[in-house]
């Protein structure tokens, strides 16, 4: 019901209006739109007060990166936009690498800022947080808009809601001028204004000959492979693609946030012979997954020698052959993709080569072996496998709990350590690799799933966002943050041979992390061995309580920007 903000009365009439804030909220909340991230400051302060007060969960965040990388990932966990509330310029600027993360990862957001007046800010004449907004963020999402008048509220949000879901989901950028929110209207034409958008993501169905031809290159294959990607998690297609994964035998290959479509530990799991099946494999199938530099562009020494043909399903015609020819293109929504590929299939698909799948196995169970020894090491000061070996305990009893993982060493790490068992589970930094998501994602997954959460932090990561625990406080959310500590950017153990200051790398030696929450109410632990860490976490767990944990990590452990150095140049040039 359309919320009144004011009534005027004239001799013999009555009419009730509406504005500009009610009008927004309430397109919100005919469109299912419940929580709102944001940041409160001029011109859309009273706008969240107001929010609230009509229902919506609106978290207020110390920052507004942190609450756009929040509103982001409630987008892949939920499928539908999250939406982050700047103020304007500096505001709109910082919530502006937010709304480019989720373009770039596929998360349906909408970033909605307080903008300064039209025609001051047209003029440049000044204005206060002057800045053309809609321009800036036009290059960096998937679709940007501005609303002038009280009567295009509805249909404005409703192309943003639109834009962020339908076909490839991203990012869009909604532009609210500040006097937008005091123009007034008869409540009567504000209800009629407002839009309900059904159907904001049609389901895109593949071709038949499309499905037949992926399938007679899948059947066609000695050493098959399947690679699924947060697109495939995105989509809540679980049991069709566990069904197909099953029915066709393949090893499969799960990225970072994917990991959990099928347990990390089922029989035809390859993550622990990644470098074997993208070297060996002749047929590769991608589901939700692209050939970017997290998969080495399809291309070059992580794909050996042996000739391949790749299959790719994906909802966006132009991801095809971006880095190699796809033999076999699959374009539609993936639920659609992967039940037509299953029932395609049959009562009769042939198993998959038992020799390929024997070779799989036997390169899996070898370094699951090896790294066994590490993960039982109880060192203290630990090193990031005594203590990762602790985490993977921690989440194979607690299947259901979130992960949120981000850092360095910490990350890549915590990467093929830690086994996932459900979807959706293991969030991270994504295609970007960006640091700083950290206390938006635990936040957003705590409210969005009502689940407990555990973040696994490098000290660097953590810097980017750790203000944000005394939101985590301040909701009292079942976050349980550790701070993987070894005093620096991937070590503290680089010196400045020039001069007094220390190395760019380092941090202040034995800081106590876990005493930055006890300042908000929380519970801070300080962990030195893998036994007490282990300790800490399942407490915390436990209680549901916002908790902190500094583990102590060899300031030696680690390598130079994780395993990508190779992406780090170096100077070829010797001091003389």
């Amino acid at each position: 019901m359309l919320n009144t903000a004011a009534k005027t009365e004239a001799p013999g009439t009555e009419q009730e209006l509406t504005d500009g804030f009610h009008l927004v909220i309430d397109a919100l909340k005919l469109n299912g739109i419940d929580t709102v991230y944001g940041v409160p400051g001029i011109p859309i302060t009273d706008l969240g007060r107001m929010a609230q007060a009509a229902g919506i969960r609106v978290l207020s965040f110390r920052h507004e990166q942190n609450a756009g990388y929040a509103a982001a990932i409630a987008g892949f966990l939920t499928k539908k936009p999250g939406v982050c509330l700047t103020v304007s310029a500096p505001g709109f600027l910082n919530g502006l690498t937010a709304l480019a993360h989720a373009t770039t990862n596929c998360f349906p957001m909408i970033l909605v800022s307080g903008s300064s007046e039209r025609e001051i800010v047209d003029l440049q004449q000044g204005d206060y947080e002057e800045m053309d907004q809609l321009a800036i963020a036009k290059p960096l999402c998937k679709a940007a808009f501005r609303v002038l008048h009280a009567q295009d509220i509805g249909i404005g949000l409703a192309r943003a809601i639109r834009a962020a879901v339908s076909g490839r989901p991203g990012g869009v950028y909604l532009d609210l001028p500040a006097k937008l929110f005091s123009q007034v209207m008869s409540a009567e034409a504000g209800q009629k204004s407002l839009v309900k958008v059904i159907d904001a993501a049609p389901a895109q169905i593949p071709a038949p000959s499309a499905v037949k031809r992926a399938l007679d290159v899948l059947k066609g294959a000695k050493r098959p492979l399947i690679v699924l990607g947060k697109g495939a998690a995105y989509a809540q297609a679980d049991d069709a693609i566990r069904g197909f994964v099953e029915k066709s035998g393949a090893p499969f290959l799960q990225m970072s946030m994917a990991k959990g479509l099928l347990p990390d530990t089922h029989p035809q799991s390859a993550g622990a012979a990644r470098s074997t099946v993208l070297k060996d494999a002749d047929v590769v199938m991608l589901i939700g997954a692209r050939l970017n530099w997290l998969l080495s562009h399809g291309k070059g020494k992580t794909w050996g020698e042996a000739p391949k043909k790749f299959i790719q399903v994906d909802i966006e015609p132009k991801e095809m052959d971006s880095n190699v020819e796809i033999a076999a293109p699959l374009v539609g929504d993936i639920g659609s993709c992967v039940t037509a590929l299953l029932e395609g299939m049959g009562g009769n698909w042939p198993a998959a080569p038992a020799d390929w799948t024997t070779k799989v196995n036997a390169k899996r169970d070898e370094n699951v072996a090896k790294m066994a020894p590490k993960l039982m090491s109880n060192a203290s000061p630990m090193d990031y496998h005594g203590a990762l070996g602790v985490l993977r305990t921690v989440i194979r009893e607690r299947p259901d709990a979130i992960l949120v993982n981000e850092g360095a060493n910490t990350l890549d790490l915590a990467r093929g350590v830690i086994d996932m068992y459900q979807p959706r589970k293991r969030l991270d930094v994504g295609t970007w690799g960006v640091m700083g998501i950290g206390m938006g994602y635990a936040i957003a997954a705590a409210v969005e799933t009502g689940k407990p959460v555990l973040a696994v932090e490098g000290d660097s990561a953590f810097g980017f966002s750790g203000m944000e625990i005394e939101t985590i406080c301040r909701y009292n959310l079942p976050v349980c943050v550790v701070v993987f500590n070894n005093d620096g950017i991937y070590r503290g153990t680089d010196t400045n041979s020039a001069g007094a200051d220390p190395a760019t790398t380092v941090f202040v030696r034995g800081a106590r992390y876990d005493k930055m929450i006890e300042a908000f109410g929380g519970v801070g632990v300080n962990a030195t061995s893998p036994d007490e860490l282990k300790r800490a976490v399942n407490a915390a767990m436990d209680s549901g309580k916002p908790t902190l944990i500094n583990a102590v990590i060899d300031p030696a452990a680690g390598s130079e920007s994780g395993r990508i150095g190779n992406l780090n140049p170096q100077s070829v040039l010797k001091k003389k």
